[in-house]
């Protein structure tokens, strides 16, 4: 555990580091190659910077709010769940984390912040509803694994760096496309295609690191947890139940999809279990037996 810990910190300065490289080639390419002037390239470096401040500070203040997620609650406002959340958390030897409630009725939830002394925990109004006891306890220690290990850091700070770096890599390509500025300076032609191609190739890189930080630790969060209640079996039925909700989140992004508990758009074709941020729910559960 600790050294999964270690090697979540040392990726979130990892993601950081990537995402002021991404921006600072973006904005190089618009100063250098497309001939904007360096001032462009000096919005870049103030803009990466800030970004990623943000990202580790309000990340997880976005992605509730971006999830619709209310809170957090009291004690009063929803006995059962806050008690629930208090109780795993002390077994999980956590700090208690805020609680919020999402008013939809797929059932899902999440768990994000910086570190285990500013988390939160998102429960839908679907999954309090759908839930038996001992399954909402399984998800919740699941979340908690995400606390404990510090996976909730890397999450939340993808949730931020990659949107940003897509929504700048369209307004990039615009400003290029339709900017007026001379296609064959600085270098001819073939750098220009260059730097074009780095402004749509860029979000796409973005999207693959979200994935590939994405599958690995559900699993072991899966497992953490189900350590955690000493119930495997309660987080199977938890996944099944589920699986069987084929409808979307109203809140559905696919900024946020990779922090909930299971993909919030629901079934879909096969092209898009390649691209999910979750593995396959099948798969979870037969590691989970696998602990019987």
């Amino acid at each position: 555990m600790y050294s999964q810990i270690t090697s979540n910190k040392r990726k979130s300065i990892l993601l950081m580091v990537i995402f002021i490289a991404i921006i600072l080639l973006l904005g190089w390419i618009l100063s250098e190659v497309l001939d904007y002037g360096y001032g462009m390239l000096v919005f870049a470096i103030i803009f990466s910077l800030l970004m990623t401040l943000g990202s580790y500070y309000g990340g997880d203040k976005m992605a509730l709010a971006v999830s619709g997620a209310k809170g957090p609650i009291k004690k009063g406002d929803n006995p059962y769940v806050y008690r629930m959340v208090e109780n795993m958390a002390i077994t999980a030897g956590v700090p208690m984390p805020k609680v919020y409630i999402i008013d939809d009725p797929a059932p899902n939830a999440f768990a994000t912040g910086r570190d285990p002394k500013h988390a939160s925990v998102a429960v839908t109004a679907g999954i309090i509803e759908r839930l038996e006891n001992e399954e909402l306890e399984g998800v919740i220690a699941h979340e908690l694994s995400h606390v404990k290990n510090y996976d909730i850091r890397v999450m939340t700070i993808v949730v931020v760096l990659v949107g940003i770096i897509s929504i700048l890599a369209q307004w990039f390509f615009r400003i290029n496309l339709f900017g007026g500025r001379s296609r064959d300076n600085r270098g001819g032609g073939l750098i220009v295609i260059i730097g074009v191609l780095a402004i749509i190739i860029s979000p796409i890189v973005a999207e693959l690191i979200k994935l590939s930080i994405s599958r690995k630790r559900e699993y072991l969060a899966d497992a953490s947890g189900a350590l955690l209640t000493r119930y495997p079996e309660g987080l199977v039925k938890a996944l099944e139940k589920i699986s069987a909700y084929t409808a979307p989140m109203k809140s559905a992004n696919s900024g946020t999809a990779h922090l909930f508990f299971s993909n919030p758009f629901g079934k879909k074709g096969m092209v898009s279990k390649l691209f999910s941020t979750h593995p396959p729910i099948e798969e979870r559960i037969r590691a989970l037996r696998a602990m019987l």
